[in-house]
């Protein structure tokens, strides 16, 4: 009788498993989306990268090189590194297949490698696969190294493009005066392409926090101390050398010294630099959906797309409201692995692991997002007309100018006396304005250059 797990395996590569049948959203909704995720964070992408790490490390072992693998032939070194740059989905199902028996991922990768060094002609020298670590020098390394790339190749470049289609827009829109609102009430006028400049500068800050980051990594045995490296060979110095593996081989920071994990806080500070950036990002989300609630944008018109199923009429601003839901779902994720990863009991439990195999899904939805922004930005349309309205129907907003000048000039009561004329449930107009001005006992020099100030160009630097 076939096992459930081979059943699974024969629904995978047969593509009986589809995103109809999916749980989540990003292996279903949102697949199409995230495809290239799955080259750092699905389980195939895990057991390549742990591949990667136990063949780089058995090469490294022979460039030491040990005594035993001083007459490991050279040139079967590039049939070692065809095992992971040829890796399959069939090879990824047959990992699977050794982890049933094993009940050991790590493990499984092991055999398999020991399987693949009998095809190759170098079975004498198997037994230095894996020498002397433990699962979690595998993992610690393996993970960070798929984060790395992940951001570096997936994340990185997502933003990056919304931060371009943001300057373009702000580019677009640096000399439009626009009302701005603090507590959701009219304030001094701003411009509109340095209000999206804001977010640009946020973001760009953030990212530069993110990128000071190391991805660190955990190399030094089953309580990393090196107990069996030096044991059997006590004149190598094992840190130097997992240093130099690590750095060189991966470009990752060796943590040292650690328990038998890494203790993840260059990572949960890279979750929360995450996590800031997916703030702003609904910070931005929202503050456009305004914009285009108040009409200061309008919609592209997509053809047969349909807004309301009740209300023809209707362009909703989908795109960022996807967004900010995605937003906030892998938030939830990132504070969770910020504050849950750094925390083991003693020397290690098994909660890190359980935790790390969803690492994947915060990026997912923030990809998702970052494409749902990019999507509702292409849609933008500018409605000066709308924008221009809003700044002739709010004339009290020049108070603020009018009264600083007249405090410069020694007026007394200057304030109150602008908060008497604008703070009263009346229309203030620029007829309202000029009679205001005109009834002040100053120079008339004075009076002409108040008259100049209006919403329109009351809009600093």
């Amino acid at each position: 009788m076939i096992s459930w797990l081979n059943f699974i395996f024969t629904l995978m590569k047969n593509g009986l498993v589809n995103s109809l049948n999916s749980i989540s959203p990003i292996d279903g909704r949102y697949r199409n989306q995230i495809e290239n995720l799955s080259r750092y964070f699905s389980e195939k992408s895990l057991i390549y990268f742990r591949l990667v790490v136990e063949i780089e490390y058995f090469i490294s072992l022979v460039e030491i090189p040990l005594p035993q693998l001083e007459t490991f032939p050279k040139k079967k070194i590039k049939s070692l590194k065809k095992i992971y740059k040829n890796f399959t989905d069939e090879d990824a199902l047959q990992v699977k297949k050794i982890e049933n028996q094993t009940n050991h991922d790590v493990k499984a990768i092991e055999y398999f490698l020991k399987d693949k060094f009998d095809l190759i002609g170098i079975s004498k020298f198997k037994e230095f696969i894996h020498f002397g670590l433990t699962s979690q020098d595998i993992n610690n390394t393996s993970i960070p190294l798929s984060i790395k790339n992940a951001v570096k190749e997936e994340y990185l470049p997502n933003l990056n493009e919304l931060i371009s289609n943001l300057k373009k827009l702000s580019n677009e829109s640096k000399n439009i005066p626009m009302l701005a609102r603090t507590h959701g009430q009219p304030a001094s006028p701003t411009k509109l392409g340095k209000e999206i400049m804001v977010f640009i500068e946020r973001l760009e800050n953030q990212i530069t926090v993110l990128s000071s980051i190391p991805h660190a990594a955990k190399f030094g045995g089953a309580t990393g101390n090196y107990n069996a490296h030096v044991v059997t060979y006590p004149k190598i110095n094992w840190r130097k050398f997992s240093s130099t593996f690590l750095e060189t081989k991966f470009g990752l920071k060796h943590s040292f010294p650690t328990t038998q994990i890494e203790h993840y806080d260059y990572f949960s500070s890279q979750c929360d630099a995450l996590r800031r950036i997916n703030n702003i990002l609904i910070d931005m989300s929202r503050d456009f959906w305004y914009y285009i609630s108040m009409e200061y944008f309008k919609q592209k018109i997509i053809i047969n797309e349909v807004g309301s199923s009740a209300m023809p009429h209707k362009i909703n601003p989908i795109d960022f409201e996807n967004a900010e839901g995605n937003l906030g779902i892998a938030n939830s994720l990132f504070i969770h692995l910020s504050q849950k990863l750094p925390i083991s009991r003693l020397q290690r439990d098994l909660t890190d692991s359980t935790t790390l195999r969803n690492i994947g899904v915060p990026f997912a939805h923030t990809i998702v997002a970052l494409k749902s922004l990019n999507k509702g930005l292409s849609k933008l349309l500018i409605n000066k007309n709308k924008i221009s309205k809003d700044l002739e129907e709010n004339w009290s907003v020049v108070a603020e100018g009018i009264q600083t000048v007249l405090r410069k000039e020694g007026y007394i009561g200057a304030y109150e006396k602008l908060k008497e004329l604008t703070r009263k449930n009346e229309k203030i107009n620029q007829t309202t304005i000029n009679e205001f001005i005109n009834s002040l006992d100053i120079s008339l020099d004075i009076k002409n250059d108040l008259k100049k100030i209006t919403p329109f160009n009351y809009v600093g630097i």
